[in-house]
């Protein structure tokens, strides 16, 4: 099962919104994954797959992480989070 990780702040604020977007796009395109929230400073300790987070913290998990970092310009752009979210499933076939 692929493990994405939704980074913000403090992991209970926009992440769980991006959450909500991913579900929403998985569900859409019927594909499986586990989703959880993570803060930006504990993000890169969380075993997962995918980190996909926001435009102001991806630099600075880009610098850490050792998985594939996603940055969403704008969390509410259904368009932009579906692309990334099957490109990001396209790279794993």
């Amino acid at each position: 099962m692929i493990k994405i990780q939704t980074v913000c702040g403090f992991g209970c604020g926009s992440s769980l919104f991006l959450k909500m977007k991913l579900q929403e796009v998985l569900k859409a395109n019927n594909l499986d994954a586990e989703i959880f929230c993570g803060d930006i400073g504990t993000c890169t300790s969380a075993p997962c797959d995918v980190i996909f987070t926001s435009e102001e913290l991806g630099d600075r998990v880009k610098d850490r992480a050792t998985v594939p970092v996603i940055v969403i310009n704008n969390f509410v752009n259904k368009q932009e989070v579906t692309e990334k979210t099957l490109a990001f499933f396209e790279t794993l076939k």
